[in-house]
């Protein structure tokens, strides 16, 4: 089996083994001099092969490398909980990630880690080691009591176990002995099992097998010409996708047995994770995917102009909207278009003050619904949309209609012409935002104004925090709108616009099925879109039965062989004495 390797990614996880060892015999620490970006990215003429334990029902298998994607934070982070448990505390900022076309799940698939991340990552991975080895949690972790200080079964058993949920797939016997090397070193110098396993533990911890996950496709047994993605992969994008962590025990298994491959192993793995608790895990992630939520950590307000902003404002509303979504549309299955014209939302007593509310209950969160007369409709309605989308000192039309266009209905604005001359717009003291727009004469902004400014408009109830108001210097604020041949006003009509907008629907399609497949969207998949399309209006455009139409079908699984990619000629070499690394690249 062939897998591609990065040869920066094997100095640098060299590197890092050396410098756990140093640091645990108190040496000083230091990583390899790699050049800043250069550590785990792929080098396509470099490769290695090994065999998989977990494909020896079907012979000396070739694997092909077809896709790789950086865990995001959200991931690294309930894997960990998943694999050694709940109480792990991770103190750690992570590198930013990339987006590109409207989501870093398509973005990731470009990132590298720089030498910086790469410390950051092994610094973590101490503070994992040493909190899993901690006398409280080794013996319910590690799964055995060892005998002596060189009790090579328990160590073997516990990598094994251990790096199999770590790296989604069962690890070779390379990776096996080189950690096994690791763990027999450190025991032997510090005279203790434990010091030894923490620094094999380590190791696991910072290889790109798991920091990345790496999509492989085989030669499919009905068609030695052909190609399908392995099981292993299948499981991984299931699990990642709906639940937001590394495949659980039984995922692996279906993958190992070969079930995942029939059409009835694999939608019974679908259902038995859509029926999951966790599946709001999943959700919550695509939708801070999707909504732009990385936008929090540089959201800033003027502390004179909107004096109730706090931390806990901003953290609040980005609750409410996941809570409200994975309410609507997991927890009681209604329709997706519902979100732009629902009342109901979920608050705290926070975020009841900026809705300028009584708060209804004395829990820390609380179920309400907004009166038929208010202008609160929908989640464009919501302080995240309407806070996130907006400057710092005053609302936002432009940007907020931009927003609404890229994120909902997939739908890009270009960037503005570099003269455009904003005086006017920025001039917050003269009359409403309307007619300061209407005085841009810039014959390069027309266009996509036209096209942003009248749904942003309709919002203009709202300031730059999200507080309702009727008037901007004193003068009434016209919510009128006119998109096409329709004519609405303010956030209700608005919300009704893209309730019946097929451009809607159609961009949550292409959303859910690009965040799972990890790749920029390509028109060739046009046709499949549009069936999906059909199957979620069919289905009652339930988001439970749009993952479940996508996901089992044999179509969402199909690779892509990279150019030059393929089963080696040469003469077979089973990699048994070192571990197969990958990088960031395909």
């Amino acid at each position: 089996m062939k897998v591609r390797v990065g040869a920066a990614a094997t100095v640098a996880l060299a590197s890092l083994t050396a410098v756990a060892c140093s640091l645990q015999a108190g040496q000083q620490a230091s990583v390899a001099p790699d050049p800043p970006e250069t550590a785990l990215v792929s080098d396509p003429e470099a490769e290695v092969r090994y065999v998989d334990p977990g494909y020896a029902a079907f012979g000396d298998q070739h694997l092909t490398t077809v896709g790789v994607r950086r865990l995001t934070e959200s991931q690294y982070r309930n894997t960990i909980a998943d694999v050694f448990g709940p109480d792990i505390t991770i103190n750690a900022r992570f590198e930013p990630e990339r987006r590109e076309d409207g989501l870093q799940a398509i973005g990731n698939v470009r990132l590298s880690v720089s030498t910086t991340g790469l410390e950051q990552y092994f610094s973590v991975a101490r503070s994992i080691a040493d909190q899993v080895m901690a006398d409280e949690r080794r013996e319910r972790i590690i799964g055995c009591q060892p005998a002596s200080v060189d009790d090579r079964a328990c160590a073997e058993s516990f990598i094994k176990s251990r790096g199999m949920h770590l790296f989604s797939r069962p690890l070779t016997d390379g990776e096996i002995d080189a950690r096994l090397a690791i763990w027999s070193e450190g025991a032997q110098q510090k005279g203790d099992f434990h010091e030894g396993l923490k620094l094999a533990l380590v190791s696991l911890l910072v290889d790109p097998e798991f920091l990345f996950r790496k999509e492989y496709a085989e030669a499919d047994p009905a068609d030695p010409d052909a190609h399908r993605m392995s099981g292993y992969t299948k499981a991984a994008r299931l699990s990642f996708m709906l639940w937001d962590t590394a495949p659980d025990a039984e995922l692996l298994e279906a993958a190992q047995s070969g079930a995942i491959h029939s059409s009835e192993g694999l939608a019974g793995q679908v259902d038995r994770l859509l029926a999951s608790d966790r599946l709001e895990q999943g959700a919550r992630a695509f939708f801070t995917d999707m909504l732009h939520f990385d936008k929090y950590e540089t959201l800033t307000k003027d502390p004179g102009t909107y004096p109730k902003f706090s931390q806990a404002v901003a953290d609040s509303s980005r609750e409410e909207t996941l809570r409200f979504l994975v309410d609507h549309l997991i927890a009681q299955d209604r329709d997706y278009r519902d979100i732009f014209t629902s009342r109901d939302t979920i608050l705290n007593r926070s975020l009841a003050a900026v809705y300028q509310i009584p708060y209804p209950s004395t829990e820390d969160w609380a179920r309400y619904t907004f009166p038929e007369d208010s202008d609160r409709s929908g989640v464009l309605t919501q302080v995240s949309f309407l806070s996130l989308f907006s400057h710092p000192a005053s609302s936002s039309p432009t940007v907020r209609g931009v927003k609404l266009h890229e994120i909902f209905m997939c739908l890009p604005t270009p960037e503005p012409p570099a003269d455009v001359d904003f005086s006017k717009v920025q001039a917050l003291e003269n009359g409403t935002v309307r007619e300061r727009l209407d005085h841009m004469t810039n014959p390069g902004c027309n266009t996509c104004h036209a096209i942003s400014d009248p749904a942003g408009l309709s919002l203009e109830h709202f300031d730059g925090l999200g507080q309702t108001r009727r008037l901007e210097n004193g003068q009434p604020i016209d919510v009128s709108a006119k998109i096409g041949d329709l004519e609405f006003s303010g956030a209700p009509g608005l919300g009704q616009y893209l309730r019946g907008s097929p451009l809607v629907t159609s961009c949550i399609v292409r959303n859910v099925h690009y965040y799972g497949a990890g790749r920029p969207f390509d028109y060739k998949d046009a046709a499949y879109l549009a069936e999906k399309g059909e199957a979620f209006a069919s289905g009652g455009y339930r988001m439970t039965e749009l993952y479940r139409s996508i996901l089992t079908d044999p179509d969402f699984y199909q690779v892509i062989i990279p150019d030059g990619a393929g089963p080696d000629d040469g003469d077979a070499q089973a990699l048994s004495d070192k571990p197969a690394t990958t990088g960031a690249g395909q």
